[in-house]
């Protein structure tokens, strides 16, 4: 690793701070997915068995000033069963209530701060605020790689003002990331799918350098097929992308890298569950015909080209796959690639909320290499952008 992590940091009757992602979904006043917490706890357990003072910040939801409503106190329950210990919790994330909280916390307590987003000086990473917090801390502790992509005072600014080290998730993600783009095992290939090329411009630009195949999925595809002079009938494309895609079609060629799209599709008249819809060639899409999955042709040239691939990157998926039976075309291909991983023959790392759920929609997430809910700091990763976050935790 060319980051400081948890190996170097002597925490032992320290004062930590770590920065999680507790910002977890929320149903009738109880925590609905509990994954985030789970990510966070093996940082907090090791600071924690190791005689540290676990003390952890984090943001919840988008707050303009103290919500009560969006206040940190209601996940405690929900974190304390997962860390497998009690936490406590300090009504405020800075000034005379945190500095009481952390002055009664005994080696391997775990405290919870409140919300940061409560603090304008968050969000701007505000000097004064940064100063706050780290008169909190002895070493600081980035945990939170779905932040990592913000510039803010609890994910950047303070990492200036303490020691500062990786936890064992953001450790865990920046290994996954680095291993299939920096130093990947070839042939590598990556999915991109979802809707439009224009959000995804700048990672289609930086994979075509790093990948030798490039695997077009989604609404997204339906632009390219367009670009080539294709009819796409009524289905979701980007006409004013067309140039854009033949650009990237192009460039590909003088990248030595195999872009791959849609031989045929599954179509359908009615964006609705059960549809009736059948399967058609790419070249005979009616006028009136949406493109709502990849076709089973298009499915196996898919799963053929990853059976000759040593890694995976993967954000998007293939079709509607929310609804049936427009979800085929992702299962297929989810399946190939969990079976490969499963049996030795590729590092398959996904990332992006659609694409978690389809993975899990589809019963293979758990077995991927690596599967990632950070979501926007993934995809700038992936776009190659350095992320304030992590550039900060950087061996220099």
């Amino acid at each position: 690793m060319s980051f400081r992590t948890l190996d170097q940091a002597d925490v032992r009757n320290r004062r930590v701070l770590i920065r999680v992602d507790l910002n977890v979904p929320m149903e009738d006043g109880a925590v609905s997915d509990d994954t985030r917490l789970r990510a966070a706890t093996p940082t907090i357990r090791e600071v924690s068995d190791k005689g540290g003072k676990a003390i952890l910040l984090s943001h919840f939801g988008r707050p303009k000033g103290r919500d009560t409503k969006q206040s940190l106190n209601q996940v405690i329950a929900a974190l304390a069963d997962a860390v497998g210990k009690p936490v406590t919790f300090a009504p405020d994330t800075i000034g005379t209530d945190a500095e009481k909280a952390i002055a009664a916390m005994k080696p391997g307590d775990v405290l919870v701060l409140e919300n940061t987003r409560f603090h304008a000086g968050e969000e701007k990473n505000a000097p004064d605020f940064v100063e706050a917090l780290a008169r909190l801390g002895d070493l600081y502790v980035n945990d939170a790689f779905s932040v990592s992509h913000r510039a803010h005072a609890s994910t950047e600014g303070i990492a200036h003002k303490l020691p500062s080290f990786a936890g064992r998730s953001l450790q865990k993600e920046l290994d996954a990331l680095t291993r299939v783009l920096e130093t990947p095992e070839r042939p590598v290939a990556a999915i991109v799918g979802g809707a439009k090329i224009s959000t995804k411009l700048e990672l289609l630009g930086n994979l075509l350098a790093k990948v030798d195949f490039l695997i077009i999925g989604g609404a997204m595809a339906n632009t390219f097929l367009a670009a080539q002079g294709k009819t796409v009938g009524k289905s979701l494309a980007e006409t004013d992308m067309l140039d854009t895609a033949r650009k990237i079609l192009a460039d590909a060629g003088g990248k030595s890298c195999e872009i791959v799209l849609p031989v045929d599709a599954v179509v359908a008249q009615k964006f609705e569950a059960n549809a009736p819809s059948r399967v058609v060639s790419v070249d005979a899409v009616g006028a009136e015909d949406m493109i709502l999955d990849i076709g089973p042709q298009s499915a196996e040239q898919v799963v053929s080209t990853l059976a000759r691939c040593k890694t995976l990157v993967w954000n998007g998926p293939f079709g509607a796959f929310e609804m049936e039976p427009f979800d085929l075309g992702t299962i297929k291909v989810a399946e190939a690639a969990a079976e490969l991983t499963a049996a030795g023959k590729l590092v398959s790392v996904a990332g992006g909320g659609d694409t978690v759920a389809a993975l899990n929609h589809a019963g293979a997430a758990d077995r991927f290499s690596y599967v990632s809910t950070a979501g926007g700091a993934f995809l700038e990763w992936l776009e190659g952008k350095a992320l304030p976050g992590v550039e900060v935790l950087r061996l220099k």
